[in-house]
């Protein structure tokens, strides 16, 4: 499988960036291929919402680093969407670019895909990530994505948190039974 991994922290090391890490050692170890598109060391533009995808065969008014992932995109088996939680939503840098999936979100409806959640946050309160979880299930509602799975960790300020928890070894699993 073609896997797509797009991370929202601006934290190498962070929290969010050990599942990532460790999803992707886990799809590696069942012989999937990853791409990895790490959104804040890279340069993307929010949507202008000025419909020029629309007239020029998906192809978006802005250049940027949107580029590195449209054909990923649209190939990927899987999408794994990465976040810490900001203010109860996925990041603004994660967001920034699912956003610009308008651009080609026919061709993604057109081709059942995977989709999985990976998100980390400080509060220990279920309910904090109730809104980033309704919001990803919108999304794979809407371009007909199944939900292949999902790590919620809570209580994860710190690296030192989520290393000394399970959610590393839940996203490695959930990659390794994809």
């Amino acid at each position: 499988m073609d896997i797509l991994v797009i991370t929202g922290s601006p934290h190498k090391k962070g929290t969010s960036a050990l599942l990532a890490d460790n999803f992707i050692s886990g799809a590696l170890e069942a012989g999937h291929s990853v791409f990895r598109f790490d959104t804040i060391f890279h340069v993307t533009q929010p949507c202008l919402g000025c419909n020029y995808c629309r007239s020029h065969h998906h192809d978006c008014i802005q250049e940027d680093d949107m580029e590195l992932i449209w054909d990923k995109l649209i190939a990927a088996d899987v999408v794994a969407l990465v976040t810490p939680l900001y203010y109860y939503g996925m990041s603004a840098q994660l967001k920034k670019v699912v956003d610009r999936f308008y651009a080609v979100e026919d061709l993604l409806q057109m081709r059942r895909k995977k989709a999985v959640l990976l998100a980390t946050c400080a509060d220990v309160c279920v309910e904090a990530m109730d809104a980033l979880v309704a919001h990803f299930k919108s999304i794979c509602h809407y371009l007909r994505w199944d939900i292949a799975g999902q790590v919620l960790a809570f209580g994860v300020s710190e690296r030192k948190d989520i290393e000394a928890s399970e959610y590393g070894k839940l996203a490695w699993n959930l990659a390794v039974s994809l």
